[in-house]
């Protein structure tokens, strides 16, 4: 079990009402607290606990719809998302208590200070490497539409500007990193057909491919909603279609893909996680059709050539610089 909720469970009979585990992790947690809810925003995890408590997790950007006396928030990465998130919690529990746990290590102790806004914040529990916060929310906000939240910056590309639109949480929020920015100067000669942008993030790629390569269909993929929405936006911003889909890894993705672009993620909250990134490598062949192709930047240290080869038997470097390097490969 997740060792924030262990850490919970150390307090349970402060959580015997109705409850909405905010970013629940996918264990079983949800078995220990019957009258509990789970909000999650990574569709692998929503997968996950909808198979197990069918009905009693729910996905997206948003508070879900249903009734809840107190929520507790699992510190995410983001500090920014962390905010929007007790804003959106706190604003509905005017009087009531909202709770905060999250590792040491992912800056429970200064994330504690955001409760301030709220209420008075005290410290229930240090275990696990792990801590507990709770606030009764006797400020309650207003709550912000997510969209307020949101970073416009403007690319300069060869082919004129581009409008991001990126949301708290996103990967790179409200910038450009270094990765994407040097696969966006590899993008010449690209196959027609349906492209993938897999990890789709703000939709850089995808927006890129699609403004440049009109007649392609495009496809936009993360696991995370806040991606899936910034994607969105962006793809809005600048007149242009595609689809964004919410998925856990390359088994989401269509078949019959032409192209596959991606900047693999490597990280799950503040964990390293190379799990996407390499199946994503070692199953591009089930989704690419015969002569498609995939290019994708990563960091050099990354031993990714020969997944690539392994996969599609073949895999050449097409650039190096900053410490990345752009892959590109063929099926055969």
């Amino acid at each position: 079990m997740d060792p924030r909720s262990e850490v919970l469970l150390r307090q349970a009979e402060l959580f015997q009402g109705p409850l909405l585990l905010a970013g629940a992790p996918a264990d079983g947690l949800l078995a220990q607290l019957p009258q509990a809810h789970g909000w999650t925003w990574h569709a692998g995890d929503q997968a996950m606990l909808d198979s197990r408590f069918a009905g009693r997790s729910h996905y997206g950007v948003d508070v879900p719809p249903v009734a809840f006396e107190a929520a507790v928030l699992f510190l995410p990465k983001s500090r920014e998302l962390a905010a929007y998130l007790l804003n959106a919690l706190a604003s509905g529990l005017a009087g009531r208590a909202l709770y905060l746990v999250g590792e040491k290590r992912g800056g429970i102790e200064g994330a504690a200070k955001q409760l301030q806004a709220f209420g008075k914040p005290r410290k229930l529990d240090s275990a696990r490497h792990c801590q507990l916060w709770q606030v009764t929310v006797d400020n309650a906000p207003q709550a912000k539409p997510l969209e307020s939240l949101a970073e416009r910056f403007t690319l300069d590309l060869e082919d004129g500007p581009l409008q991001v639109v990126s949301l708290p949480g996103v990967f790179s929020h409200g910038r450009l990193d270094r990765g994407t920015a040097l696969l966006l100067k590899h993008l010449d000669n690209l196959p027609a057909g349906h492209v993938l942008d897999f990890g789709c993030g703000a939709g850089v790629l995808g927006a890129t491919v699609k403004r440049r390569y009109p007649q392609s269909r495009v496809t936009l993929l993360d696991v995370d909603a806040f991606a899936v929405a910034a994607s969105r936006l962006t793809l809005a911003a600048n007149n242009l279609e595609g689809e964004v889909i919410s998925g856990d890894g390359i088994d989401a993705a269509p078949a019959d893909l032409s192209l596959i672009l991606s900047n693999p993620p490597f990280h799950t909250g503040v964990h390293t996680n190379y799990q996407a990134s390499e199946n994503l490598l070692k199953k591009s062949g089930q989704h690419l059709r015969k002569g498609g192709e995939m290019r994708l930047v990563a960091n050099s240290f990354l031993r990714y050539q020969p997944l690539i080869e392994d996969a599609l038997g073949n895999c050449q470097t097409c650039a190096e610089a900053d410490g990345f390097r752009i892959y590109r490969a063929t099926r055969g």
